[in-house]
């Protein structure tokens, strides 16, 4: 019997307003086989909302339930996870990594091409994913509460892959949800650079992630 993926891909629609996801939200493996093309398709265009770039070698890549959805559909995929406690350790992994309704989570990543080069680079940005700022118009600065999984510095060199929360104020949610403009930017010795305001499209998507 063939599944109706369109039937699927509304259940992934529905109750968008829970913050975390559920067994019930996740395809079952076979399910997904159909549905994946079209599901995946849907993210990859929802992604393209959802990610600013700040200087040459730094993006940060804004989570929802959906990549996340996607992210767990995916592991559930190449593990061919399908018992109830391998299922519950994806959602745990992944669940504080959508945002709450009143802050933005973000994976924070540094990128260069040549190996050498990165290496370089991460010596000299310890504490970088500290200094991460995110700025709705008219007020302060909102720093980022980097890592709060586990620490990824050493004496020697930052990771190049942080995951990031900006909390933000009751005030700026409201300003943000009314159309107040958003800045983002990194403020650190060794790489300076931001994106003020970043593109209304991208304004628009993260706002959906606030109550």
């Amino acid at each position: 019997m063939a599944f109706n993926t369109g039937e699927l891909m509304e259940r992934t629609n529905e109750n968008t307003d829970m913050q975390k996801l559920t067994r019930d939200d996740l395809f079952s493996l076979e399910q997904y086989a159909e549905a994946r093309p079209e599901f995946r398709s849907r993210v990859m265009a929802h992604k393209k909302n959802r990610h600013v770039q700040i200087g040459e070698h730094a993006t940060l890549y804004f989570e929802d339930k959906l990549t996340m959805q996607y992210q767990i559909q995916e592991m559930l995929r190449v593990e061919r996870i399908f018992e109830a406690d391998g299922i519950n350790e994806e959602l745990n992994a992944y669940n504080p990594l959508i945002p709450d309704g009143d802050n933005w989570k973000a994976t924070f990543m540094i990128e260069y091409t040549e190996v050498e080069q990165r290496k370089e680079a991460l010596a000299k940005m310890i504490g970088i994913e500290k200094r991460v700022w995110v700025k709705v118009d008219g007020y302060e600065h909102v720093w980022a509460i980097a890592d709060e999984d586990l620490e990824r510095d050493t004496e020697e060199k930052t990771s190049s892959v942080h995951f990031l929360r900006f909390q933000l104020t009751p005030d700026m949610v409201f300003a943000v949800k009314n159309g107040a403009s958003v800045g983002m930017g990194i403020e650190h010795e060794a790489y300076c650079h931001q994106v003020d305001p970043i593109p209304s499209n991208i304004r628009d998507s993260l706002s959906q992630d606030l109550d």
